[in-house]
C-alpha cells in the first residue's frame, strides 16, 4: 500500500508556465509530459494515479517530482548530464591516421577501408570512422576529371562565359547540342508499381526498338527549348535543325549558338548554310569541356524525368514522349543561371593543375 505523496507547492507563475508547456503545440513531447506530471502532483493526486493516467511508470513520476522540487521549472526542461565523459582521441593518433590515409595505401590495394586502417593502426573501426568524419576524408570515393588540351582553351572559355554573363544586345544566346542514340527500350515485363517501403521496379532485360537523336537549343534568356527529333546526326540533320531555330526565333535578332566541337557542327553543308544566314554566329566550347554547354543540364533533366524509366514499344512512341516533355517544359520554363566568371574558372583549373604537380 503506497502512502499518498504530499501535493507539490506551485506558485502562480510556476503553474502558468507549466500549463503553457503542457498545452503548447510547439513544446517537445517529453517536456509536455513532465509538465503534466508536475501539474497533477500540484493538485495532490497520488503518484500511482498520475502514472496510470499518463501511461508512465511510478518511478518516472517520482523522478520529475524530485527534479521540480530541486530546480523548479528549469529542472524539467533539460535532462540531467549523463555519467562519464566523451572519449577523446590523442592528437598524435589523429595525425597518424590522417597522414596514413592521405599518403599511403594498404599492401596490394588501391585505398584504405575503415577496417583495414583500424587493423593497421591498432584502433577500433569506430575510432577511425570518427577521425575520417572529422577531417572530411572519404578514401572509398573517387571522382573523374579531365583537362582540356585545347590550345585556345582560355580564349574559348572567356568567349562562352562572356555570352552567359553579359549577352550582346539585340541578340539571343542559345546553348545547342544533340543527344544521340536515345534508345526506345521496351521492358519484357510490366513495371511493378511503387508501394510503401518498396520502390517501383522494372525488369533488367529489355527489347530494343530503334533509336532517335534529339537536337535541342536552350534559350539562355527564358529557359525555353527548341527541340527536334531526327533519325541521325549528320551535317544534313544539323542544317535542318538550324532552319527550325531560324523559323522559331524573332527575325530581327542575331543568334549566338554555343556548340561543341563535334564534326557535324563544322561540316561543309553547315558552313555553306551559315554563310547564307549571317545572323547565326557559332561559338565553340573547348574540347573535353561539355560542362560549359548549359543545354547538357537540360539533357540531364529529360533523361532523369522522362527517358530513363520510360517504356517505349517503338521509336515514334519515344519521340512522342520526348516532345510531350518538351511541350510541358516550355509552359513553365526555368532558365539556368551561370554564376562563375572566366577568371574564377581559370583560377580553379590552375589550382587543380598545381595539385597534380605535387603528386598527391
Amino acid at each position: 500500500m503506497f502512502t499518498p505523496a504530499k501535493a507539490l507547492f506551485l506558485d502562480a507563475p510556476q503553474r502558468k508556465r507549466l500549463e503553457h508547456l503542457a498545452d503548447s503545440g510547439k513544446t517537445p513531447q517529453k517536456i509536455a509530459l513532465r509538465a503534466r506530471i508536475v501539474l497533477r502532483a500540484g493538485e495532490g493526486r497520488a503518484n500511482y494515479a498520475i502514472a496510470k493516467d499518463l501511461g508512465v511508470s511510478r518511478p518516472t513520476v517520482l523522478l520529475w517530482r524530485q527534479r521540480f522540487v530541486e530546480r523548479g521549472v528549469s529542472g524539467i526542461l533539460k535532462d540531467a548530464p549523463r555519467p562519464g565523459r566523451r572519449k577523446t582521441i590523442d592528437a598524435e593518433i589523429v595525425q597518424r591516421v590522417v597522414e596514413a590515409t592521405m599518403h599511403t595505401t594498404p599492401p596490394g590495394e588501391t585505398h584504405w577501408s575503415v577496417r583495414s586502417m583500424a587493423r593497421a593502426q591498432g584502433l577500433s573501426r569506430m575510432t577511425v570512422q570518427r577521425i575520417w568524419k572529422q577531417h572530411g576524408l572519404q578514401p572509398h570515393r573517387v571522382e573523374n576529371f579531365k583537362f582540356s588540351n585545347d590550345k585556345r582553351f582560355v580564349e574559348k572559355v572567356r568567349d562562352v562565359v562572356g555570352l552567359y554573363l553579359d549577352p550582346p544586345e539585340h541578340a539571343l544566346v542559345l546553348s545547342v547540342d544533340e543527344k544521340s542514340q536515345i534508345q526506345a527500350l521496351d521492358r519484357t515485363q510490366p513495371l511493378l508499381p511503387l508501394r510503401p517501403g518498396i520502390p517501383a521496379r522494372q525488369t533488367h532485360d529489355y527489347k530494343r526498338h530503334g533509336t532517335t537523336t534529339l537536337f535541342a537549343a536552350l534559350n539562355m534568356l527564358d529557359g525555353k527549348v527548341i527541340g527536334q527529333c531526327l533519325p541521325r546526326h549528320r551535317g544534313k540533320e544539323f542544317v535542318k535543325f538550324l532552319k527550325k531555330i531560324d523559323a522559331e526565333t524573332p527575325a530581327g535578332l542575331d543568334l549566338h549558338l554555343i556548340v561543341d566541337n563535334y564534326s557535324t557542327h563544322k561540316s561543309p553543308p553547315v558552313k555553306r548554310w551559315l554563310a547564307r544566314h549571317r545572323r547565326f554566329h557559332l561559338h565553340f566550347i573547348p574540347t573535353s569541356s561539355s560542362w560549359l554547354n548549359m543545354v547538357e543540364r537540360w539533357f540531364g533533366q529529360i533523361t532523369q524525368k522522362r527517358i530513363r524509366r520510360g517504356t517505349f514499344k517503338s521509336v515514334p512512341q519515344l519521340i512522342a514522349a520526348i516532345m510531350d516533355y518538351l511541350e510541358h517544359h516550355n509552359l513553365d520554363p526555368k532558365p539556368f543561371v551561370w554564376t562563375k566568371d572566366a577568371d574564377m574558372i581559370l583560377a580553379k583549373i590552375n589550382r587543380c593543375k598545381e595539385a597534380l604537380g605535387t603528386g598527391h
